[in-house]
């Protein structure tokens, strides 16, 4: 018989934390869940605060643009307008709903759910601040795992309490006619095109030479020029100073000299790890200089008894990959499925997408770090209007582009920016995990006429890098 409350005890309800508990208590552990409900709601930052309204807002966006090109298919009529309030409540209703099943099937499961504020009190200790209740509550576990995930974050620069950041522009109101975006990550450049395609005039500061650094460069050009084509005022070298509210909007202060009128300004300047009060110097787990929790290959940090998963550790900051990570975890600790050997996590070709308009699929090395790690790399290359912008009069682009190490002939990178990029770039991701050669993507046939077809059909190089 344990000595301890739970066998498992799991700080935070996010993808990996709502993943491992269910998991864990399915194999017969007495696990225990903590989440304050009534911050964000059971899923985490992607439920609640990222992807899935993220992605429902970049739909939202592309009905005026697609209105605009139905023109061209013989369709007339009164041009739409955005409700944003309503788009904001529809948003809400789901999302609500997701909580709703997160919490169902935790309770199906049998994991304990405590709507409150978790801090470690030990190696094997969790203190709970518990919503409606005066007195902290203590439970031991015998395993504790740590799944808190991350938070926005704001530089400290003047004029800071004017600005928001990606956990509060799903419910801005009013909806921002003037926006300004500031960083080059992927969700700044998501929301710049979700903006600018919901109708606000979006201007986006970026301090760097090029958006979207660690991507494929020439597919960081390209969307780049295509985000711009279709109306962001992208802005390269550019920083904020100081912002001032006055009776005309927030006054924008660049580092160089010049100013700029907007009504809202949206940092999107990276994540944190969110572990502060989490009481990880109490119970001596060690953090790394940005506050991420340090574990080994088997995610368990320097004190045994306490696992880590997911954006917390900072390694790579997605949802299935916090998800995968939390299987892991739970074969280790109490063992696989019946006939299933125990989960090992794989970081190669981790496939990801990014919502921009137009959006990009990306799985494997850009050719930088091809050439880095093969030497002799050869790059196979299409560029084209898409059928369906041919009647449409957009000018918008797609490009895709193969990797190939030319010793093997084995395709290590794939990268693609155009309409449904992510649901192409998903099937052949699988195929890259297998070892796919660029003579098994030739001998493919190709479904026409379609886009994806284009990765099947590439046969002249655009160029090739020997080593030196």
């Amino acid at each position: 018989m344990s000595t301890h409350d739970f066998d498992l005890f799991v700080i935070g309800g996010g993808s990996g934390g709502v993943r491992a508990a269910r998991m864990a208590a399915q194999r017969g552990a007495r696990v225990a869940l903590a989440e304050m409900l009534g911050t964000d709601g059971m899923g985490g930052t992607c439920v609640n605060l990222g992807c899935i309204p993220k992605k429902l807002y970049s739909y939202a966006a592309h009905y005026a643009e697609a209105f605009e090109e139905s023109h061209g298919f013989g369709w007339e009529g009164p041009a739409p307008v955005l409700d944003w309030a309503r788009l904001k409540a529809r948003r809400a209703q789901e999302i609500s709903r997701l909580n709703g099943i997160y919490e169902n099937l935790l309770a199906a499961s049998g994991v304990t759910v405590f709507d409150a504020f978790a801090r470690l009190d030990g190696a094997q200790a969790v203190a709970l601040n518990i919503r409606g209740e005066s007195a902290e509550r203590r439970f031991t576990a015998k395993h504790i795992l740590i799944a808190t995930g991350g938070t926005p974050h704001v530089p400290q620069i003047a004029g800071r309490e004017w600005v928001i950041d990606s956990n509060a522009v799903f419910d801005l109101d009013p909806f921002p006619r003037r926006l300004l975006v500031v960083g080059g990550g992927y969700i700044a450049c998501e929301f710049a095109s979700i903006f600018n395609g919901l109708g606000a005039q979006v201007t986006q500061f970026y301090r760097g030479e090029q958006v979207l650094r660690g991507f494929d460069d020439e597919i960081r050009h390209f969307v780049a020029g295509e985000m711009t084509k279709a109306g962001v005022d992208l802005q390269l070298g550019a920083d904020v100073a100081a912002i001032t509210k006055t009776s005309e909007g927030l006054v924008v202060q660049r580092k160089d000299g010049g100013t700029l009128t907007v009504d809202a300004v949206l940092y999107a300047t990276g994540r944190v790890p969110l572990v502060s009060g989490l009481g990880l110097e109490v119970a001596g787990v060690a953090q790394r200089k940005d506050g991420a929790v340090i574990i080994d290959e088997d995610y368990q940090t320097n004190v045994p008894s306490i696992h880590a998963v997911g954006d917390v550790t900072s390694r790579v900051q997605l949802t299935p990959v916090a998800l995968g990570e939390a299987m892991v975890v739970v074969d280790q600790l109490f063992g696989p499925q019946a006939g299933k050997p125990a989960r090992r996590m794989s970081y190669d070709f981790i496939p990801t997408a990014v919502f921009t308009h137009p959006s990009i699929g990306t799985v494997g090395l850009g050719e930088a770090q091809a050439r880095e790690i093969y030497g002799d790399v050869t790059i196979f290359r299409s560029e084209f209007k898409a059928l369906r912008h041919t009647l449409s009069g957009s000018a918008e682009r797609t490009l895709m582009k193969l990797v190939v190490d030319t010793k093997s002939d084995r395709v290590v990178g794939l990268h693609m920016v155009g309409a449904e990029a992510g649901e192409i770039v998903q099937g052949f991701a699988v195929a890259m995990k297998a070892g796919a050669t660029k003579a098994q993507f030739d001998s493919t046939i190709g479904i026409h006429p379609t886009a994806a077809e284009e990765f099947v059909t590439m046969r002249e190089p655009a160029r090739s890098w020997k080593a030196d």
